[in-house]
């Protein structure tokens, strides 16, 4: 696992490899787009949507290197990669932010606080999404935009149609204090886990289930290795796409605005794809047969909102209640 140290040393050493081989004329400026999922996922598209048009707009003054599927860094050594330079821009998922110290964020985690996608929207592509990514500005870090996955499903060898289905049920998440409060609220036993890692941790019986957006759950195959799953959309998975703040306010200022430009483009597309994405994925996995799914009736998710809607109380303290009432007043809700 790259320490701190060793990053430092690689982005040193690139440094003075640049400095010595500068040629008399400009090299093309290299952007490294690192995530840890799939590229045929709503976001691997995206990123490749982003470097097409990124490259086109700049006239080859910029190259993008897209890197998915943890290829540089797993979920912890991804924002330190960021931070030291080592890469320019990543995707994380929202819920990364909060054990970097900005907890507003796992405001995204909270379940049952977006109960649609145009809701979700009013505060991604309103002020509270802007208030939020101010936050990262003093950690080095420059928000570009929010990109949508999908609501989540529960997955697990055995079914979970009920909150008291998950009655010590051993179950995936990532690291998200809001997560794991919404695991314990159902009664199940929270394993924090590297996304890289989940497969086999589900194959070979480390953890019992998990939690993800069908386009995830389908791309990584996790449907060959979980029996049951629930159509629950009790919470949201969605990405920001962050640069190392230095780099980009280094940028010549015509080059970035034809990055901006870029990234505005990708975003409509991706986030445009998104829905369409999951549903696919969740089609094909029902098709596919390995895996049962249910749909909540409307009692049942009733259930499901009165079991964790206590989360929203006892996570107001970490991620601000003026956050949490800030998204409440945007989505209407």
């Amino acid at each position: 696992m790259p320490t701190r140290r060793r990053l430092a040393a690689l982005v040193g050493a690139a440094a003075l490899s640049l400095t010595l081989a500068a040629p008399a004329t400009a090299a093309p400026i290299v952007i490294k787009f690192s995530h840890v999922v799939a590229p045929d996922t709503p976001k691997g598209k995206g990123a490749v949507k982003f470097k097409e048009l990124a490259e086109t707009y700049t006239n080859g003054a910029v190259t993008v290197e897209v890197y998915p599927n943890s290829q540089l860094y797993k979920d912890k050594e991804e924002l330190e990669a960021l931070q030291l330079g080592a890469v320019q821009m990543l995707a994380p998922s929202l819920a990364k932010f909060g054990p970097l110290g900005v907890q507003a964020f796992e405001v995204f985690d909270l379940p049952y606080i977006f109960p649609d996608y145009e809701a979700l929207h009013k505060v991604t592509e309103g002020e509270v999404g802007k208030m939020l990514f101010a936050k990262l500005a003093d950690k080095g870090i420059a928000g570009l935009a929010y990109w949508d996955n999908g609501f989540k499903v529960m997955s697990a060898n055995s079914p979970v149609r009920t909150p008291d289905d998950f009655l010590g049920l051993k179950m995936r998440i990532q690291s998200s204090k809001v997560l794991a409060a919404q695991m314990n609220a159902l009664g199940a036993v929270p394993q924090v886990m590297a996304f890289s890692e989940v497969y086999q941790a589900l194959q070979t019986g480390v953890v019992d289930g998990t939690e993800n957006p069908p386009s995830n759950m389908f791309t990584q195959k996790m449907h060959e290795v979980q029996k049951h799953a629930t159509v629950s959309n009790h919470g949201y998975l969605g990405y920001a796409v962050i640069v190392n703040k230095q780099f980009w306010e280094g940028l010549p200022a015509d080059v970035r605005t034809a990055l901006e430009k870029a990234m505005a483009e990708a975003t409509t597309y991706a986030n445009g794809i998104a829905k369409d994405e999951n549903d696919a994925a969740l089609a094909a996995m029902k098709a596919a047969g390995t895996t049962t799914f249910h749909d909540l009736t409307d009692k049942e998710r009733a259930a499901w909102i009165k079991a964790l809607a206590p989360v929203h109380q006892q996570m107001a303290g970490r991620i601000g209640a003026d956050t949490i009432a800030a998204v409440k007043a945007a989505t209407g809700k």
